[in-house]
C-alpha cells in the first residue's frame, strides 16, 4: 500500500490541480473521489455549532471539502469556499465584507453582472461606490472616503482585456485598510495567483477555466480564512451551495487544468497575432500582443494571457453578426474557458443588462466580438476565420448597397 502525501509536499501546480486536497487515505481505495449524494449526514447526539452541521447547503459534504482544500493550495490561499455559481461568489464576497453605510472602490470596466449588482443592488443594502480607472493610481486617493472598506477588481477585464496596477491595488488596500478582492476568472490559477501577490479575496466563476468543461455553473473564494469564513456564513443563509454532483465535475474538470490552459495561451496568443494583421480587423484586445498598452505589465505579473480575446471589424455591427453566421467551429455561445472554442457579441449577450451608454464609454461597441478559444488546433480555427473572411468580401459591398 503506498504512503498518502501531504499536500505540503507538492511543489509545483501541475501536481497540486491532480492530488492536493484529496481524501487521505481514499474512500474505500477510490482513485476518484464519489458523488457523495446525500442531503445530510449523522451529527450524533452531542451537537455543535450550526455552521458546522454536516449538511448540503452549509457546503461541507466530503465533495466540498476536498474541492475547499484543492482551491486553496493552487492560489496559495489560507482557505477556499465554492458557490453554486460565478456571481454567487461575487455578490457573496462584496456583502460578507460590507454592511450598511460602507463604500465600495470598483474598477471601470467590470463583467456585466458584477457591473449590474454594483450599481443596482449595492444600494437597497445601503452601500454607495465609485468607479476608479484602474490603470492610474493617482486618482484613487480622490475616490477615497472615510467609510470605503474594499476595493474591487478583475486581473483582465471582460470584454476588452484590460490589465489593471495590480501591484498598485494591492499596495493602495493595504495602505487605506481596505480587503482587496479580484476576480480572476480570466487568468485562473495557472496564470496568476492573486494571494501569493497578497490580495485578500481571489474570486473565480469556476463555470470557465476551472472546470473546463462546459457543463455545469459554480463559483469560488479563495484568499484569507476569516474572511472566506465570513462569506461562507453569509452564503450559509443566502443559500448559494453547489450541489455535489457539479462538485465532483468541477473536483474532475479541475485535474486537466494545466493542460487546458497552457494550450489555450499558446493557441490564443497565435489567433491574436493572426487576426491583428488582418484587412477586416481594426482592433484586437489581448494582453500577450506586443502593441497591448498594458502588455509589459501583463507579462510582468502573468504566466500567460489566457484563452479570450476581443476584436473588432470594420463595419461594425451588421458586418460582426455576418462573421459569426459564417464560421462553423467556433460555438456562439456567451462563455468562456471550456474545450470548445465560443464566440458571442457581448453587447448582446454578457453585458446585455448594461445600458447602450455605459457600454458606449467603456468601449464596448456593438460590433465588438468576443472569442474564447479551445483545446482544438489553432490552425484549423484560423482557416475556418479566412472562409468567413472570403464570405464578408462577398457579402459586405451587397450589404452596403442594399443600406
Amino acid at each position: 500500500m503506498s504512503s498518502e502525501p501531504n499536500d505540503e509536499e507538492y511543489k509545483h501546480i501541475e501536481t497540486k490541480v491532480v492530488h492536493s486536497g484529496e481524501p487521505s487515505p481514499r474512500i474505500l481505495g477510490s482513485v476518484s473521489i464519489p458523488i457523495f449524494q446525500s442531503a445530510m449526514f449523522e451529527t450524533g447526539t452531542g451537537g455543535g455549532a450550526y455552521h458546522d452541521i454536516r449538511y448540503i447547503r452549509l457546503n461541507n459534504t466530503p465533495n466540498h471539502i476536498a474541492l475547499h482544500k484543492k482551491l486553496a493550495s493552487l492560489e496559495g490561499g489560507e482557505s477556499a469556499l465554492v458557490t453554486s455559481s460565478g456571481m454567487a461568489a461575487i455578490s457573496t464576497s462584496i456583502l460578507s465584507v460590507l454592511r450598511k453605510g460602507d463604500h465600495l472602490l470598483a474598477q471601470n470596466c467590470l463583467y456585466g453582472g458584477t457591473h449590474d449588482f454594483v450599481t443596482r443592488n449595492l444600494e437597497q443594502f445601503g452601500i454607495s461606490y465609485d468607479f476608479i480607472d484602474a490603470n492610474d493610481p493617482r486618482t484613487w486617493e480622490e475616490k477615497v472616503k472615510p467609510n470605503t472598506k474594499a476595493i474591487y477588481v478583475e486581473t483582465m477585464t471582460n470584454p476588452l482585456l484590460e490589465v489593471a496596477d495590480l501591484k498598485s491595488v494591492v499596495q493602495f488596500a493595504k495602505s487605506h485598510n481596505l480587503v482587496s478582492i479580484i476576480d480572476n476568472t480570466f487568468a485562473s490559477p495557472m496564470n496568476f495567483r492573486p494571494p501569493e501577490f497578497g490580495f485578500d479575496l481571489s474570486l473565480h466563476s469556476a463555470t470557465k477555466y476551472l472546470n473546463g468543461h462546459s457543463d455545469i455553473v459554480a463559483g469560488a473564494i479563495i484568499g484569507k480564512a476569516d474572511l472566506v469564513n465570513k462569506a461562507k456564513q453569509l452564503l450559509d443563509h443566502l443559500g448559494g451551495s453547489l450541489d455535489p454532483h457539479a462538485c465532483f465535475l468541477l473536483h474532475r474538470g479541475m485535474k486537466t487544468l494545466a493542460l487546458r490552459v497552457r494550450y489555450q495561451n499558446e493557441s490564443t496568443l497565435k489567433i491574436a497575432r493572426y487576426l491583428s494583421k488582418h484587412e477586416f480587423v481594426t482592433k484586437v484586445n489581448y494582453p500577450g500582443l506586443d502593441e497591448h498598452p498594458q502588455h509589459r505589465h501583463a507579462t510582468e505579473l502573468f504566466a500567460g494571457c489566457g484563452g479570450v480575446l476581443s476584436f473588432e471589424l470594420e463595419d461594425g455591427k451588421e458586418v460582426a453578426e455576418l462573421f459569426l453566421n459564417s464560421v462553423t467551429i467556433p460555438i456562439v455561445a456567451p462563455s468562456l474557458g471550456g474545450v470548445e472554442t465560443l464566440i458571442t457579441i457581448p453587447a448582446t449577450t454578457s453585458h446585455s443588462g448594461m445600458s447602450p451608454q455605459d457600454r458606449q464609454k467603456l468601449g464596448i461597441t456593438d460590433g465588438l466580438i468576443r472569442l474564447s478559444v479551445g483545446v482544438e488546433n489553432p490552425e484549423d480555427i484560423i482557416n475556418d476565420f479566412e472562409k468567413a473572411f472570403a464570405r464578408i468580401r462577398e457579402q459586405v459591398p451587397m450589404m452596403k448597397k442594399i443600406a
